[in-house]
């Protein structure tokens, strides 16, 4: 018996793709990138199937009672199916991350010592709701030399088996194995389990999705994991803020997409500048149907307001719902931040480029916009072309994680025979 039958269902798709990875990395560059424009032009050309498929899960996901932030997330439409292409061919025209010598010095005995960047291996995704993952994830695998599992939610299966389909033509278009490209169609929790078990064959695993999900992978995986966690975003009005400026960025980050993990959840106002800006924010955040739950100096400016509890500022709410606090300062910003933050993205506001240093050095989130809208913590928005995940964790990635995150470095040593203890005379 084969060692594919050996083992569970999710066993042999991975040893398939662990297979089809050595195919991958021996690829050069420019057959990589013609892989991925492959995959965009079958992406266009599939987009009356990818969004028949994309009616079905929504209505299901509807009809099962989804939030709105679950059905935008699952929403595809023409433009989006145009957006995964563009990414892909985004992702394809960037530098082969594969091979690149990141450093080289030369040791006093003459051995040259290189860092060089290689693949992963085998990535494993754990997502949900959002089907542009399983093309960006794939795209961005590849690129890197890795295959990727895919394991996307059951709320949008039919969109990702449509969407893998696509993405398995173009592999097998350019001759290279579709297993590269595996889809964990059997959405069935035990398929979780065995998965993040898979130590020997599995190098990294990126879940991807609301709390309880990134709880689970954490808890049970045996193999390593970067976690994309919570967004719990603030944006901090300083005292010497632009107030027309800082309106913008709350408007921008809390009402643009509020369902996605770089939206605003918490806005702290210095008390210096509360009176004069919180007024105008509560108006504009009212107009735009956002509900606001406020601390008692909040509350002094509109008593109609709901009252905040600690759980609202730990909450990603994922709505148009935002906790407001009054600070005495910059420094209890920081720390508010610190004490609920989740490490995603946090945003200041102000003319003073001493407390924007401050604010920089002292909040220690995988990113930190000064003066620009929490929204851009994305990976296309910051230059990666898409991204598979935004890590909080502290591990070789921290931020949007592009091609080159999911390469590692490894040693290459040059020399002409030298030994580290020659034979005696």
């Amino acid at each position: 018996m084969s060692e594919a039958f050996m083992g569970g269902y999710v066993r042999g798709l991975a040893l398939a793709a662990r297979d089809a990875q050595v195919a991958i990395a021996a690829a050069d560059a420019e057959t990589r990138r013609g892989l991925l424009v492959a995959m965009a032009d079958q992406l266009l050309a599939g987009e009356g199937a990818i969004l028949a498929a994309n009616a079905d899960d929504l209505a299901k996901a509807a009809g099962n009672g989804a939030s709105k932030a679950t059905l935008d997330r699952l929403a595809l439409d023409p433009e989006r199916v145009r957006g995964m292409a563009g990414a892909l061919r985004e992702v394809a025209a960037q530098t082969d991350p594969l091979g690149e010598v990141t450093r080289s010095d030369t040791r006093p005995n003459g051995l040259v010592i290189e860092r060089q960047r290689i693949p992963l291996g085998l990535v494993a995704m754990i997502y949900e709701a959002r089907p542009n993952v399983t093309a960006e994830a794939a795209a961005l695998c590849l690129k890197a030399g890795n295959a990727v599992l895919l394991r996307g939610g059951s709320e949008a299966a039919a969109s990702n088996a449509a969407i893998a389909a696509c993405l398995h033509a173009a592999l097998r278009e350019t001759g290279l194995p579709e297993a590269a490209v595996s889809l964990v169609a059997d959405t069935a929790r035990e398929h979780v389990l065995e998965l993040l078990q898979l130590s020997d064959l599995i190098d990294l695993a990126i879940p991807r999705g609301g709390e309880s999900l990134i709880r689970f992978v954490a808890e049970h995986a045996r193999v390593p994991v970067i976690k994309h966690y919570k967004g719990v975003c603030h944006l901090y009005v300083d005292r010497a803020a632009d107030i027309e400026l800082a309106l913008g960025l709350l408007v921008d980050g809390k009402t643009s997409r509020p369902g996605v993990c770089n939206a605003l959840e918490t806005l702290l106002v210095h008390r210096d500048i509360a009176a004069s800006f919180l007024p105008r924010a509560l108006e504009l955040l009212a107009s735009h149907g956002v509900e606001v739950r406020g601390d008692d100096a909040t509350l002094g400016f509109d008593p109609s307001l709901a009252p905040a509890s600690e759980a609202d500022y730990a909450a990603e709410f994922l709505d148009l719902v935002i906790a407001v606090k009054v600070v005495d300062d910059l420094a209890a910003a920081m720390a508010h931040i610190a004490r609920f933050g989740s490490d995603h993205t946090e945003v200041i506001a102000t003319t003073d480029d001493a407390a924007a240093a401050a604010f920089v050095r002292g909040t220690r989130s995988s990113a930190v916009m000064v003066n620009a809208s929490s929204r851009f913590n994305d990976g296309g928005q910051l230059g990666l072309g898409a991204e598979i995940g935004i890590s909080t964790t502290r591990l070789h990635a921290y931020g949007p994680m592009g091609a080159e995150a999911l390469t590692i470095e490894r040693f290459v040593v040059r020399g002409e025979g030298q030994v580290r203890h020659p034979p005696r005379a």
